[in-house]
Parts: C-alpha cells; sequence; structure tokens
C-alpha cells in the first residue's frame, strides 16, 4: 500500500497529515497568534498593579486557555447533528484586544476578579446570542460592527503612546530612551510588514519585538529576576484570582461579548468561505457561539481573560486553504506546552513598556481599519455616515473627557466613561434602528 495515502491532506477537514507537513504549518498559525495572546494579559496585569508571579500566572491562563477554547472549536463536544459545543471549523482563538480599555478600568477600580466575573456574565451572553442567533444577528449588520470595531481601535491608541514613552507612572516615562525604542521597533514591524515577504511577513509582529528587546537590553531595560524565581512546570491554579460581580463591570463586558459573538460570525464566515468555499451552516455558528461562551465561562474559573477568533488566523487559512483540523490542533497544542512553562511566561514579563508600545501601536491602527472596512461594505450616505460619526464622536469625546460625568453616580462613569466602546455601541444601534433608512443622500 502506498505509504502516502495513509495520511491526510492538509487541503481536507479531516484526516491526520504527515507532522513534516503539519508542523510548519501549525508553527505559523502560532506565530500569528502568540504576541496578541499574551500581551493583553501584559498590559492589564500592569493596570492591575500584580506582583511578577501573578503577572506569570496571568500569562500561562491565557495560553493554556486559549488553546482549550481552539480545540473545542476544532473538535466539538455534542451531538454532530443535534446540540453540540464549538463549530468543527479550522479556527484560532486567544485573548482579545476587543476587551482591553473596558478590561483597564475595570482592572484599575476593581482588579482582576471584577474582570473574571464581568466575563462569567458576559460568557452567559455570549450562550443567549447562540441559541438566538437567527433573532440578534439582525441588530449588528457590518455597519455596527465595523463602527465598534474602529472604535475599539481608537480607544486603544492612548494605551500604545502610553507604552511607547516607557509606561505612565514608571520610571523614565516619556524618556529618549524608550521612545528611541519604540520607534526602532515600529520600524522595524513597519518594513517588514511591507517589504518582507513569507515567513518574515507574517511574524513581523514577533520579528519587531525580538529586535526592539535586544536593543533595549544594553538600555538596562531588561531584567531576569522574575525569570530565575518562576518554575519549571505548573498548572494554571483554579480561582487564584478569585471573581467578583460588580454591575457596572458586568454591564461593559456583557455588552462586548454580544458585539464579539456576533462578529465571531464574521470570522466564521471568511473561514469557511475562504478555505471551504461554502458558507458556515447554522448550526455551526450556533456551535461556534456556544463554545465561545463556555470556554470564557471556564477560563474566567482558571484566570484567563475574555477570548476570541483570531482574524489574522482566519486570514492564513483562506491564504493558504490549509483546513486540516489536526494541523489547528497541532498548533493548540504547542500553545498550550508553552501555557505550562511558568520561565517561559516569565521571560515575556521582561519585555519593556516600549518594545510593547513600538509593536502594539499598528496592530491596534489595524483594528481601526478593519472595523473601517467593515464600514465601508455599506454604503456611505448621510444616514450611515451620521451613525458612524455620532458613535465614534461621542465615544471618544466622553472617554477624553471622563470628568464631564463626575455628577453622576460612579457606576455611570464606569460603564460610559471608563469603557467608551459601551458608548459607541448603544449609539450607533439605537440610530440603526430609529433613522429611517433608503434616502440614498450621499454624505
Amino acid at each position: 500500500m502506498n505509504t502516502a495515502k495513509q495520511h491526510g491532506s492538509l487541503f481536507e477537514m479531516d484526516g491526520i497529515p504527515k507532522i513534516s507537513q503539519a508542523l510548519p504549518m501549525a508553527l505559523q498559525h502560532v506565530v500569528a497568534m502568540i504576541v496578541g495572546c499574551v500581551t493583553p494579559a501584559i498590559i492589564i496585569s500592569g493596570a492591575a498593579g500584580l506582583d511578577s508571579a501573578d503577572k506569570v500566572l496571568l500569562i500561562q491562563a491565557s495560553l493554556v486557555v486559549s488553546a482549550l477554547a481552539t480545540f473545542l472549536q476544532l473538535f466539538p463536544i455534542g451531538s454532530k447533528k443535534g446540540f453540540h459545543l464549538g463549530a468543527g471549523l479550522p479556527v484560532i482563538l486567544g485573548v482579545s484586544f476587543a476587551y482591553v480599555p473596558s478590561m483597564q478600568a475595570i482592572a484599575e477600580q476593581s482588579g482582576i476578579s471584577a474582570i473574571l466575573g464581568a466575563q462569567v456574565v458576559g460568557g452567559i451572553c455570549a450562550l443567549i446570542v447562540g441559541l438566538t442567533i437567527s433573532k440578534i444577528r439582525r441588530f449588528f449588520p457590518p455597519l455596527i460592527t465595523g463602527t465598534v470595531v474602529f472604535t475599539i481601535g481608537l480607544s486603544l491608541y492612548p494605551t500604545a503612546i502610553n507604552y511607547m514613552a516607557g509606561g505612565a507612572g514608571q520610571p523614565g516615562y516619556g524618556s529618549w530612551q524608550n521612545w528611541l525604542i519604540a520607534i526602532f521597533t515600529l520600524i522595524v514591524v513597519t518594513v517588514l510588514n511591507h517589504y518582507a515577504k513569507g515567513f518574515l511577513k507574517l511574524s513581523s509582529i514577533l520579528v519587531g519585538m525580538l529586535a526592539g528587546y535586544l536593543v533595549s537590553i544594553p538600555f538596562g531595560m531588561v531584567s531576569f529576576d522574575s525569570v530565575a524565581e518562576a518554575g519549571v512546570i505548573q498548572l494554571p491554579q483554579v480561582m487564584h484570582f478569585g471573581i467578583s460581580f460588580e454591575p457596572s463591570a458586568c454591564v461593559a463586558i456583557g455588552i462586548l461579548f454580544v458585539i464579539n459573538a456576533v462578529q465571531a460570525i464574521g470570522d466564521f464566515s471568511a473561514t469557511t468561505a475562504g478555505g471551504l468555499d461554502r458558507e458556515p451552516t447554522t448550526d455551526e455558528l450556533r456551535g461556534a457561539i456556544l463554545g465561545y461562551g463556555i470556554s470564557n465561562i471556564i477560563g474566567a474559573g482558571l484566570g484567563c481573560l475574555p477570548t476570541a477568533t483570531y482574524s489574522q488566523n482566519v486570514g492564513i487559512v483562506s491564504t493558504t486553504k490549509v483546513v486540516n483540523r489536526i494541523t489547528l490542533g497541532l498548533a493548540g497544542l504547542i500553545i498550550l506546552v508553552a501555557g505550562l512553562f511558568p520561565k517561559f511566561s516569565a521571560l515575556l514579563t521582561t519585555i519593556p513598556y516600549s518594545v510593547l508600545g513600538g509593536a502594539t501601536v499598528s496592530v491596534f491602527a489595524s483594528i481601526a481599519m478593519t472595523g473601517m472596512k467593515l464600514v465601508m461594505t455599506e454604503d456611505m450616505n448621510f444616514r450611515n455616515t451620521s451613525i458612524v460619526g455620532l458613535a465614534a464622536a461621542l465615544e471618544m469625546g466622553i472617554s477624553q473627557a471622563s470628568a464631564s460625568l463626575s455628577a453622576f453616580p460612579d457606576w455611570v462613569t464606569t460603564i460610559f466613561g471608563k469603557s467608551p466602546v459601551v458608548i459607541a455601541t448603544l449609539v450607533a444601534v439605537f440610530l440603526n434602528v430609529t433613522l429611517p433608512k433608503g434616502d440614498g443622500t450621499k454624505a
């Protein structure tokens, strides 16, 4: 018998391909998602004032739970033709930047436990979306999801700039050394994005961070004390950070979960269209969102921040046509193993803020422009430009002048002043439902 025929094809969903073929493709997915997965944990640990040990645990949990969430989507639990959790489609999940602005505000006020409590509520909201997807989906056309994604990108810009300057409140904030490292990192990322090909282009952010990291060492910006203190192998600790329910945090994160659940439809649709030349079925979408909700509820107990589908990995699937679930499962396995080694997670905590800022500012810009691309799929008449413009204006205006809400109760400031994406979402949905359609007037 021909040995080659015993192996599955990379271009088929099922089957076990050769390891020599699967491993490079799996590593490609790992490289594309690893920075995006751990950076939110680094940002939020700083906002919450965690010590080095807890910072390592938060990064560990991010990697481990992201891997488990990916496994659930690749290999669903339940009846294939009945109720099931997971889509059974080739996707990669990881901790999402979409939640960072709201999580920063919550972490500063109430700590990590409040984020995780809100995440449980958000997971329940996602389950409701999954069970009622056909009825809810119409309230979130590309105009609305695009507006929300656009404003998420805008709201992340101050975080990137503060990090480029060395981290607000950190020694040396705003120094020329921090700006030098940040700009150098940004230049490397930008050059690779536009001039490199293949692996270097795909891993531009990772390579840029590595270059910035090496340059920052002679400036005395890197300390390996946390690496020396970290253990060799360690499982995530259940309920280490605790779970608490702050109503204002639950509202802010719950709304974002609904948005991300609906947006996930776009990623799953892009995956099936690009890799399988078809649209996802209703059962696949329902299973995908139910799996998304359950994995986030469980993830909260393990200390992992909210996860979502990764569009960059969807892009890899669409480009390469590699849809084999075992191959993407191998990527998940690599991520899982990385999360079980605290020294690896501790090494990531040594990355200087300026390097993170220089690398992520382009990521945040990309998020904003992705949202704008979604918006532009619809006719930009006077009605639609009004919706996008007013939502973005109120979001950015109130977030930059949060003291304007000081006369209101604290929960109002938390939901609307420090979680600006909530305003953009509510305003965009309300205007889309109430404003008359079909006037055709160009802006």
